[in-house]
Formats: C-alpha cells, structure tokens, sequence
C-alpha cells in the first residue's frame, strides 16, 4: 500500500508550525485565505517561507461566503458573489445543518424569509442547491491578490475551490501561467466536469464538506468518492477528517471507521481541516491517529 500522507492546514499565526512541518506524515501546508492576517497576502506568505514544506494556498472561487454579520432576527445576508437563483429556494448553513428560505435575491443580498437563529458571521460559507444557480463570477478580489502576491513571491501552488470546468483553471492560469492546480470537487457540475476531463487540468481533491451538502440524497456522498478517486488516483480527500479530536481528546468511532473506509477507497493523501488544525494538541493527535489507521489498515 502506497504512504499514506497529509496536508495540514496552517493558521497564520500560530507557534507551532515547525513542529507540525516536521512530521513525518505531512506532504505540504494549507493556507485558508478566509483566515484574517494583518498585513495582507504577502505578508501570510511570508510567515511560511521558512517551513520545509510545500504551501498550497486555497483560493476560494465561486464559493459563496457570508459577507459582514447578519445578527437574528434578520431578513438580509450579504454574500461574495452576485448571483441569479429562482426563488424562493433554501440556503444552507453550518455544512448543511441549517438553512433558510430565500424569497428574493439582489445582486449579492440575499432576501430571507426567516434564518438560523444565530449570528451568521463573515466567512460562513453557503450552499444554494438549485439547478438554477448562477454565480456571476469566480476568482474573488482577495484570490487575485494572493496569485498576484505568489507571483513576486515565486510560488505557485494553488488549491481551486468548486472547479466546474476547464475555463476556471484557466483563470488562475491568465494570472499565474505556471500555477500547480489542485482541484476541488464540491458540486454536482464538479462531478460531470471530472466524468469528461477526470484530471487533465490538475490533480483532484473531494472536498467533502462542501460536496456532502451539495449530492441530491446524503448517502450519495459515497458514490462522489468513488468516482473521484476513479477519475484520478491520487487524488486527496479533505473536510471532516477527526474533526472529533477538535472537541475532545479522545476520538470517536466513528471519525476512526471513516478514516479507515476512505483508505479503502484508495485516497493516500488526506487533508486536515480548520478545526482540528487550530491548536497544537488535536493537529498533533489527528496526525497520530491517521499514522496509526493507516498502519492498522496496511496489516489487513
């Protein structure tokens, strides 16, 4: 069985990146570019210049955020993107597990009719699962900051998120025409696009959190993988890896079980999310544990 490795994602600030670098299982850093820095993108790529690992930077695309704050009872949510939807029609929250009904749209406000009773706060990301969907652009202003910072930086690895065609891989390329792509797969027309090109225009990711909301039925899901991992073998499986371990020390079942059928699948290269990537101690175990699961799956 091929190593099985991971990609870590890496908070600007924090004091233990070396540390994290340094393990054996870590293949390469990622940088969330939705996480606050003070002196903008040149100055994120600089607190990592000295690690000894690859830095992917995870620009955001077509990928609908929260803009400001909503405070409930509100009817008003300002997103990243203008966009034209049918309505009315259900928005999602918090990986799928609540939503609101979206009576009208203008531009980048979205109208609700009622909302999750929280704060929405900036960043939040948005899954509007309808046919009719469309996004009036793609790379945002802060990812083109980032390519243009990586560009004097000479760097040029990059992760792309919802890729539902040729034509978005080539957007990053008209900026950074030696970019390394990896490709997130989070839709439905992610899915048809990797059916017809599999990974000619860059490496795959199933970047399940998002692509877990988006399948019609949920059991889906696993089907996505699949296809995936067929369309592109070394593709790398992201969200929702151990995030147990952000919350607690020990680990459940189940986040052990899913580990295990994800090796099962095929996937070598695991990417840890923002959860588990905050503090020291649960990236620190989240990498053990993989190391450890992988170890057991390899005796089998």
């Amino acid at each position: 069985m091929a190593k099985v490795q991971a990609i870590v994602t890496a908070p600007p600030y924090a004091d233990f990146l070396d540390e994290v670098a340094a393990h054996p299982l870590v293949s390469g850093l990622r940088l969330n570019i939705v996480m606050p820095v003070r002196g903008g993108p040149a100055e994120a790529l600089e607190r990592f210049a000295h690690l000894d690992k690859p830095l992917w930077v995870d620009l955001k695309g077509r990928q609908l955020r929260v803009v400001g704050t909503a405070m409930p009872p509100f009817t008003e949510v300002r997103i990243s993107h203008h966009i034209e939807v049918d309505t009315p029609v259900d928005a999602f929250f918090n990986d799928g597990t609540e939503h609101a009904r979206v009576v009208a749209v203008d531009g980048d406000r979205l109208i609700l009719q009622d909302g999750p009773r929280r704060m929405i706060g900036p960043g939040e990301s948005i899954n509007i699962v309808h046919p009719s969907l469309k996004i009036k652009s793609y790379l945002t202003p802060t990812d083109i900051a980032y390519l243009e910072a990586m560009n004097d930086t000479g760097q040029n690895r990059v992760m792309l998120s919802y890729v539902e065609g040729p034509e978005d891989v080539s957007k990053v390329r008209q900026i950074m025409p030696d970019a390394e792509v990896i490709q997130k797969i989070e839709t439905q027309k992610g899915l048809a696009y990797i059916q017809k090109h599999r990974a000619e225009f860059g490496r795959l990711m199933a970047a399940r959190g998002d692509l877990y909301v988006e399948v019609p039925k949920p059991h889906m899901i696993i089907c996505a993988l699949r296809e995936i991992i067929q369309a592109d073998p070394t593709a790398i499986v992201a969200s929702r890896v151990f995030d147990s371990l952000a919350f607690h020390p020990v680990p459940n079942s189940a986040d052990i079980s899913d580990a295990a059928f994800l090796i099962s699948l095929g996937y070598r290269t695991f990417m840890l999310g923002d959860a588990v990537c905050l503090q020291r101690d649960s990236v620190m175990a989240a990498l053990n544990l993989l190391e450890a699961v992988a170890a057991e799956c390899e005796q089998r």
